[in-house]
């Protein structure tokens, strides 16, 4: 939340709006238009067809049908979706995507659509079964390896680039790195899995490579995240803070190198430190 008067509602950002706030500060209250991040419904729909509603921050919802659609396996390459409308209607948004009929999601049967919302902290809300959910990703043929002293240098400038954090406080980002440390694309979101998603669809749209360099994300690295970074192709993952048992299991199967409580005087590496350059150990992860 920010501390001084926030800019006319017609100066914020995309997936920003002001509401009305009472503040109270050194024993006084004042009225104020605060800014905050919006959460809306957003309905994903595959030739016409429901698949599942999530709840996301209205911004950047191309880069996030795109992405959404990769992470899910609900394409195979990023020429099946061939065209995205966003429609904003009262209870919230539908994307209409145009797919090929050569995409997977075309021959899904009507039970495989999500029967729940996925809020906006899951990722994995509404799957039917349980092999929907732990869908192993293939091991990555040839995972990369990353400087840490670029990791550090990117922590350092993080902050800086989450525009929609600066203003709402609320929202969570995920940044792609270059080797040399510098973030290259940051894409937020009041759900963790939904910056990835948008992250990885934004690369795809603007022909970036995910094979040199690594995903930083502001949020923990829960067992979707690992498994979304690994279906584009991520080698290395970063997070802010903890990961989960099940996210480790995961990242070391799928050769990814898996960072935790990452910050710029140290971290925690709980899978494949041999891709950290400059992190030698003798101690193995078993």
């Amino acid at each position: 939340m920010s501390e001084s008067d926030p800019a006319p509602a017609d100066d914020l950002l995309p997936g920003i709006v002001g509401r009305p706030t009472l503040r109270w500060r050194a024993g006084e209250r004042s009225t104020v238009i605060d800014r905050i991040a919006e959460e809306v419904p957003v309905a994903m729909r595959y030739n016409g067809v429901a698949f599942s509603v999530m709840m996301a921050t209205p911004a950047d919802l191309e880069d996030f049908a795109l992405g959404f659609s990769m992470s899910e396996g609900l394409i195979q390459h990023a020429s099946e979706l061939l065209g995205v409308e966003v429609r904003p209607c009262i209870e919230g948004i539908e994307l209409y995507m145009r797919v090929s009929h050569t995409a997977p999601v075309t021959s899904l049967p009507p039970a495989a659509a999500r029967g729940l919302p996925g809020r906006s902290g899951c990722g994995l809300c509404g799957a039917r079964q349980l092999e929907d959910v732990m869908r192993m990703p293939p091991p990555l043929e040839s995972p990369a390896t990353y400087p840490v002293a670029s990791l550090r240098f990117a922590l350092a400038s993080l902050g800086r680039m989450q525009p929609l954090n600066t203003l709402a406080g609320s929202t969570h980002a995920a940044a792609w790195v270059d080797r040399n440390g510098r973030i290259v694309l940051v894409r937020e979101d009041v759900g963790r899995h939904n910056a990835l998603d948008k992250l990885a669809g934004a690369m795809h749209r603007q022909s970036l490579s995910t094979e040199a360099g690594l995903v930083l994300i502001s949020s923990r690295a829960s067992y979707e995240m690992v498994s979304k970074a690994a279906h584009a192709g991520m080698a290395i993952v970063a997070a802010v803070s903890a990961p989960t048992a099940l996210a480790i299991d995961l990242a070391k199967a799928a050769g990814i190198c898996l960072v935790g409580f990452a910050r710029q005087d140290g971290f925690n590496v709980y899978a494949h430190p041999e891709r950290l350059l400059g992190f030698e150990t003798d101690t193995p992860l078993c």
